[in-house]
């Protein structure tokens, strides 16, 4: 429902603001500058969901292969210990501590269709032990909270975006995206376990959380110490090793499991086909809406309205055009997406300048809060969230201001 108020709205400001030009300013040629952005988002819509088909295709064959091979059983089994900790409400031994660990490690691996039927599934077996029905128990926000924080290894969709709209290097933004990310789902994770006054002292939570920290902490100091020319080289070569990695990793686990690879790939890749065009009508949909919204000029006023207040402050305003991604990724994904290719410019111009960086780690660090709390809870009729929605949207405003900053680090 908020998608569809949302997509109803571009078409209807940008008409209101096309209207307010042509009879107060005098602009004869609005209409026909939207007419055109019409038909040439609906081309780019399509465009670019063809690029997307090879790249998704690839990607989920290469992750099939790392899920037949128990991948996610073997990530389960390493976070395990702390996920124990994290819900103490929880039963020792439950099936939902299973499935909840394997839903977090499908979302970091960016297998989306593995993962959300695993997120149902623990949903179910959480409200098993929740005694108030209609209302979200701590478990289940906790939960929640951890996948609305967007945590991911493998942000697939974005580079894969970023390599159809001519980007000549897609993967400089994997480092970044992995750092907002952390940052996000810390942020989120913390500010949950105040609220249910879990003790984040505790031997087990430190020894991972703060592992985990000191990996990403280690890794911004290095490259603080490196030239701009160095951190990018590095960066870029890193990201690249780590990819490739990943890719002989998953074949390598695949070839001693045993495992017949080519049909576990053919099997993945006939899903990223599946995924891609199933994104056609909705990337398409999105695209014309915000190139009306923009070529009427409502867009250029959001960002000069946001400029002038972040200028008041003294802050550099170089990332206001990407904001309204940021702004958008909580209510829509496809919105935000949307928002993100507009960014990059019709024929992909601007998808490695600052702003097009930034709006693709925007994309790829936060998550879409409200549909997955609308989703998820409406799956096992919960009524009251109670402060699900806020927790979120802590982490989710802690993935923006990291992903600024990340990008400022890299790229600015």
């Amino acid at each position: 429902m908020a998608l569809n108020y949302i997509w109803v709205g571009f078409f209807l400001i940008a008409f209101v603001v096309a209207l307010f030009k042509l009879i107060f300013l005098g602009d004869t040629e609005i209409f026909s500058k939207i007419m055109q952005a019409v038909f040439n988002r609906a081309e780019l819509g399509f465009t670019l969901s063809l690029g997307l088909t090879g790249v998704l295709a690839l990607w989920m064959g290469i992750l099939k292969i790392g899920e037949k091979g128990g991948l996610i059983d073997t990530l389960s089994r390493w976070v395990s210990p702390l996920f124990t900790k994290l819900f103490p409400g929880i039963p020792t031994g439950h099936p939902s501590i299973g499935k909840m660990v394997m839903n977090l490690s499908a979302n970091m691996l960016g297998l989306d269709n593995a993962a959300t039927p695993l997120g149902l599934e623990a949903m179910k077996e959480l409200q098993e032990v929740n005694k108030t029905k209609d209302i979200a128990s701590d478990a289940q926000i906790m939960f929640l909270v951890l996948n609305t924080s967007g945590m991911t290894l493998i942000p697939v969709s974005v580079l894969a975006l970023r390599a159809t709209a001519g980007s000549t290097n897609p993967t400089d933004v994997f480092i970044p995206i992995l750092i907002a990310t952390f940052v996000s789902t810390m942020v989120g994770l913390i500010a949950t376990a105040l609220i249910q006054k879990i003790n984040l002292l505790q031997r087990t939570i430190i020894l991972y959380l703060g592992s985990a920290t000191l990996l990403i902490v280690g890794l911004v100091f290095y490259l603080q110490s490196l030239s701009p020319e160095d951190m990018q080289l590095f960066s870029t070569l890193l990201t690249n090793i780590l990819l490739f990695s990943i890719i002989i990793s998953f074949i390598v686990v695949g070839v001693f499991k045993k495992i017949n690879i080519y049909d576990a790939f053919v099997e993945g890749a006939k899903d990223g086909f599946k995924v891609a065009v199933y994104i056609i009508p909705y990337l398409i949909a999105m695209l014309v809406a915000i190139g009306v919204f923009t070529a009427s000029g409502a867009m250029d006023y959001v960002i000069n309205g946001l400029e002038y207040l972040v200028a008041l402050t003294g802050a550099d305003t170089s990332f206001v055009e990407g904001l309204p991604t940021a702004l958008m990724k909580p209510l829509s994904g496809g919105g935000a997406r949307g928002l993100m290719v507009e960014s990059w410019g019709v024929d992909g111009v601007n998808v490695d300048s600052f702003v097009g960086k930034l709006t693709s780690i925007f994309q790829g660090s936060t998550e879409t809060t409200f549909y997955v709390l609308a989703v998820y809870f409406g799956s096992v009729k919960i009524k009251n969230i109670r402060y699900a929605a806020t927790a979120g949207l802590i982490a989710d405003f802690a993935g923006i201001i990291a992903a600024i900053l990340v990008a400022y680090f890299f790229f600015g």
